[in-house]
Formats: structure tokens, sequence, C-alpha cells
């Protein structure tokens, strides 16, 4: 008679697992003591280091201010890979795709992938002017894509369209505000403009100063989960459409006016779509009933593996964002701080709107259809197609004094006290 085996914990409900242990509370207080240290360290370096800066009224002087920010944008990003190494090891399982040639042969794939001499991956050599958009299963989903920019190296220059409410959270709120991030109020009458607004005045900025961009986007708005998957049955009924099967059928408005916003300013820009699954994760489940930022980070039950496989569209090129030329668009008045002088759109026409939500739908059938193969197979492509297996871990130690801005906050108030 066989011996029982018990499962994994990730394979298990977070409601039916064990009692925590005394080595998961350990692990949750110390991850709770150094992220929030960290997170203090780099808003105190925005707040006491480079804000200053900005007061300075010099033009040299908002560059320099403008590369603090990145730096400590670049310092949160390598935070969540050293949080990730530390407290909740796992590995991104990648793979690859470009549309309209297919898989990548192994000789594109070393072009791809930079390696250090034991084989380990350094980098990846993906678009630097992107829109990043992805299903969206957890709220850890954008933990693990802005840890992918770390390797694409663009983590200093991640952009995310949040909630106006987040903005005002202690600490991390005003971090994202230095970061520029987009705040929307969740109506899209008071938004679009604001949206298309703030995403040319990026798409400009990184074009002229020749930096990376990248800008990550959920078209279906939230996680899958119980409440949620009645609405989108809703919806697609309404459409007269089938609804998805492991996702939510995607809203293309967001991302639509965010291409529309950032493909004339950027003419190379390129869409990244990332379908991500994560083992253990029954099929008809939800993945918040197996992973959550606490399940993960506090009490150490991470996914065995982050499966990401990833298409690239040239967005002039392959993506139906419309005619742009004669689009409908309002200039608004010189001098304003928001706009200064520059045209945004604010409207589509209808046949370009229909056109591209149907090619999104069709993308997200695709991306269905792949974590039907991953449910059944364990892996998002077929057998013999590349996959890289990329740890979750900093390239060099000395990224961990990055991490934490290299104290140097910290050490200007104990200079002060010793001035006294």
């Amino acid at each position: 008679m066989g011996a029982n085996i018990p499962p994994e914990l990730q394979d298990l409900p977070i409601s039916k697992r064990p009692p925590k242990t005394w080595s998961q509370t350990l692990n949750a207080l110390l991850f709770i003591i150094v992220f929030d240290f960290a997170n203090l360290m780099i808003n105190a370096f925005q707040f006491v280091i480079v804000l200053p800066i900005r007061l300075i009224p010099v033009s040299s002087a908002r560059n320099l201010y403008d590369e603090g920010i990145r730096y400590s944008k670049g310092a949160f990003g390598i935070l969540l890979v050293l949080m990730s190494q530390w407290f909740a090891p796992t590995k991104l399982v990648v793979s690859f795709e470009i549309e309209g040639q297919g898989r990548f042969t192994n000789e594109e794939i070393e072009k791809l992938v930079e390696k250090d001499a034991s084989g380990r991956v350094l980098a990846l050599h993906l678009p630097q002017k992107a829109v990043m958009i992805a299903n969206h299963q957890i709220y850890a989903d954008w933990w693990y894509a802005w840890c992918l920019t770390y390797f694409m190296g663009t983590h200093k220059d991640v952009y995310i369209v949040l909630k106006d409410s987040l903005k005002w959270v202690p600490i991390v709120g005003w971090g994202m505000q230095f970061y520029n991030f987009i705040f929307l109020a969740r109506s899209w009458a008071s938004d679009r403009l604001h949206l298309s607004k703030s995403l040319a005045w990026l798409g400009r900025r990184a074009e002229q100063r020749d930096t990376p961009l990248t800008l990550i986007l959920y078209p279906e708005g939230t996680l899958v989960s119980r409440d949620t998957r009645p609405i989108s049955k809703r919806y697609a009924d309404k459409l007269g459409i089938p609804d998805m099967v492991h996702s939510l059928l995607p809203r293309s408005t967001g991302l639509h006016y965010s291409l529309r916003s950032l493909a004339p300013k950027i003419p190379s820009l390129q869409l990244i779509d990332i379908t991500m699954s994560y083992p253990g994760i029954p099929a008809f489940s939800y993945g918040q009933d197996h992973y959550t930022l606490r399940s993960i980070f506090c009490d150490r039950v991470p996914p065995p593996a982050v499966h990401m496989h990833i298409r690239r569209f040239d967005v002039a090129k392959e993506v139906p964002i419309g005619d742009l030329s004669g689009s409908n668009a309002e200039s608004l008045p010189n001098g304003s701080a928001s706009s200064k002088g520059h045209t945004v759109e604010i409207d589509i026409p209808e046949n370009e709107r229909v056109n591209f939500d149907s090619w999104l739908q069709d993308l997200w059938r695709e991306k269905d259809k792949r974590m039907s193969k991953f449910l059944d197979t364990g892996s998002l492509v077929d057998e013999g197609q590349v996959r890289l297996e990329i740890p979750l871990e900093l390239k060099h130690r000395r990224e961990i004094l990055d991490a934490f801005c290299f104290f140097v906050p910290a050490q200007m108030g104990w200079i002060s006290t010793k001035l006294r």
C-alpha cells in the first residue's frame, strides 16, 4: 500500500492549507520590515535628494531631476526582484513569438538572449519602447511583469495606469506620483482626455531623449474571479459573442487610446503581448484562491514558476489602431500646464473602434487556447519549442545597495545629527 503524498502547498486553495508555521511567520515579519524599509529609503531619496533639484531654476536641473526619478524607479524594480529572491524564490519560464513569423528559431533566440559564461540569462533584447499587455489572473501579475522589465533593461522606465485613490497611499502612493504613473478616476468621460494627454507627453519625451518606455496595461481591467466572471459573461451576451474560458473578455477602449496616443510620438512603438500562467491553479478555478501577495511573500508559497509566452507586434504595421492622420482631436490652449499646446484625441471613429475591438478579442481567444494547453501539458508552447528558464535573482550582488538607494537618506540623517 503506497504512502499518501501530500500535495504541494500551491496546489491547495489558501483556505485549505495547514496552519502557518513559525518559519512562515518569521518570513512574513522579515519581508514586511525589509520591504517597508526599502520603500521608505526610496521615498526619502525622492523627497530629500531629488525633489530639491526641481526647484533649481536651470534647464539642466530638470534633466538631472528626471534622471534621479528614473534611478528611484529602477531601485523599486530591483527591489521587486530582490524580494522574490529572498522571500519567495521562483523563476520565469519564457517563450517567444513574432507576429507574422511564428516561433523563434534557435539562432534568433541566441540573438534575443544575452547569457554569461555559465549560461545564466543576463538580458532579454526585447523592444525598448513598447506597450505591454497581459491577461490578469492574480494581483502579483504586475510584480512579475516589472521583474521581466529588469531583464529587458527598461525597469527604470515602467509606467502603469492606476485608479486615482492609490496616489494617496502613504509612501507607496507618493512614490508612484514621482514615477509619473497615470491615475484615472474610472470615469471614462473625464479620464480619456487625461490619459491621451499624459501618454502623448510620455511618448514625446521618450522619443526626444531616446529613453526606454514600457507602459503596462491589463485590458481585462480586473482579475478573473467569482465576482467578475458573471460580468464578463453578461458583456459577451450583450455583444452576441462567446465569453472567454480562462480569462475575461477584454475591454479595448483604454488600450486603443493608449496606442493611438503613443504611436504618433514613437514611430517604432511595439506591442508586447504576454500570456501568463501559474502552476497549481486547476481548470475553472481562480488564481487568487491559490496566490495572493500575502501568501506568496509572507507565507513563502510562491508559484514554482511564472510562465510567460511573449508575442511582439509592430504597432504601425500589425495592429489595427486606425488612421491617425484625420483623427478627431482637440488642441488645448497654449501655456496650459498640462497640455502646453499639444493636440490630443477625444474620439475614435466607430469603424476603427470596432476593428480594433475585434482584433483584441481574437488575440484574447488565442491566449485562452494557449492557457488550455498549459492546463493539459504544463507548458504554453508545443513540445520542442525553446523555453528560457530565468531564476528571479539579481544579476549582481552590488545591486542590493541600489534596491535601498544606497541608504543615502539614512546617511544624511545620521550626518545631520552629528553636525548639531
